[in-house]
């Protein structure tokens, strides 16, 4: 008989970022999908030390986390032809595959693809198994439009995003962004008097799409909130990407040098999820045109409207239509009105965040717990796979 749910399945997770501290879809994925009963292999991307060593495939289980496995591996052939020879990389990894999937040693049923680069190609996953691609972040090269390739289903958490991939036969629909449990769970946290104002940012700071001027700005002109960041300042805290050159050391160390700024570094979820409940506001301030989601949505975003308080942001067109959630400026070009519009609201904090609104968003966040979007995805995938 053929499981059509995503129950008692094995499943492998594509994640073009490793486990760790910090958490992204993927990983959040991977953990409602373990808590199902399902065995689920979460593949990190392959180790790439200057020094290629010994090929290896490796699966241990991750502890404190019942069912659920991570995959850590090293290539039989140079990375770098995935950029200097891309045919004959694919033709390679075709082969490197099938030793995972046949070290998994139980019958693969599912993949489900966060894989933007296309490192492993849908198509080389063979029939029974069915084949999940989830994009996250926008489509910006041929690869991740390729990527699409062999895909039986499709989900994203923009439609801009689906759009790109018009093209593929495969259905498609939109699922937002989830939240965990660990966010839902903690309940509401304090407010803060007008003059103790705390503003709070989650995610790696090492990104280069942040609009770091007009941040800097934001801080600067408001001495008397404080701002709390949580998420990677430095290379050693990071699992999900970033990079230090010149221009990103000195924007880490003039945040280090404002007096109103707390770094707190790369946490859990669970230890973010309390940190963040005592905020008053947060804050998104991303450079559109460098941004890899193009200003369309965030994973952050939900966390934020989880603790019910207010969020200030840069232009993010999931959410251009409720400003009950978001405030966000209109100007998809330039930040240069984001300054004033964060003055307005910590000005106004008590019209932002009356008890009437702060219920409307932790209802919505809890709407869109990853609980609920993994039962929605799993019935979408049930209704396809019985219609095959």
């Amino acid at each position: 008989m053929v499981r059509t749910g995503l129950k008692r399945q094995t499943i492998l997770i594509l994640s073009p970022q490793s486990w760790g501290t910090m958490f992204l879809s993927k990983h959040h994925y991977a953990l409602e999908l373990a808590r199902r009963g399902n065995s689920v292999f979460f593949l990190n991307p392959p180790q790439q030390e200057k020094e290629r060593g010994k090929s290896f495939i490796e699966i241990k289980p991750l502890e404190g986390h019942e069912n659920l496995f991570l995959i850590e591996h090293r290539l039989f052939f140079p990375y770098w032809l995935k950029f200097k020879a891309q045919g004959v990389f694919h033709w390679l990894i075709q082969f490197h595959i099938k030793r995972i999937v046949a070290r998994i040693d139980q019958p693969l049923q599912l993949v489900w693809s966060f894989d933007l680069g296309n490192l492993y190609p849908l198509r080389y996953f063979r029939v029974p198994v069915y084949k999940v691609f989830h994009p996250v972040d926008e489509p910006l090269n041929k690869a991740a439009i390729d990527a699409a390739e062999g895909a039986d289903i499709l989900f994203s958490v923009t439609h801009e995003i689906l759009e790109k991939y018009n093209h593929c036969e495969a259905p498609k629909y939109f699922i937002n962004h989830g939240v965990s449990e660990e966010f839902l769970e903690v309940g509401e946290g304090h407010t803060n008097s007008q003059e103790t104002l705390h503003v709070g940012w989650s995610g790696n700071l090492l990104r280069p799409e942040i609009d770091r001027e007009i941040l800097l700005r934001i801080i600067h002109e408001n001495p008397r909130v404080t701002f709390d960041f949580w998420g990677s300042h430095s290379l050693k805290q990071t699992n999900i990407g970033g990079a230090i050159d010149q221009e990103t050391e000195k924007f880490i160390t003039r945040l280090h040098q404002e007096q109103n700024v707390k770094l707190h570094g790369a946490v859990s979820s669970g230890t973010l999820a309390t940190a963040i409940r005592d905020m008053d506001a947060f804050l998104i301030c991303y450079d559109i045109e460098k941004d890899q989601s193009k200003g369309t949505n965030y994973h952050k975003i939900m966390e934020y409207i989880s603790t019910g308080k207010i969020t200030i942001s840069n232009n993010v067109t999931t959410y251009r239509d409720r400003p009950e959630l978001i405030q966000m400026i209109s100007d998809r070009k330039s930040n240069d009105s984001l300054p004033e519009l964060f003055r307005r609201v910590v000005d106004n904090l008590k019209e932002y965040n009356t008890s009437e609104l702060i219920r409307l968003r932790r209802r919505f966040a809890a709407d869109n717990s990853y609980k609920n979007q993994t039962d929605r995805i799993e019935k979408i995938v049930a209704e396809h796979r019985l219609m095959e």
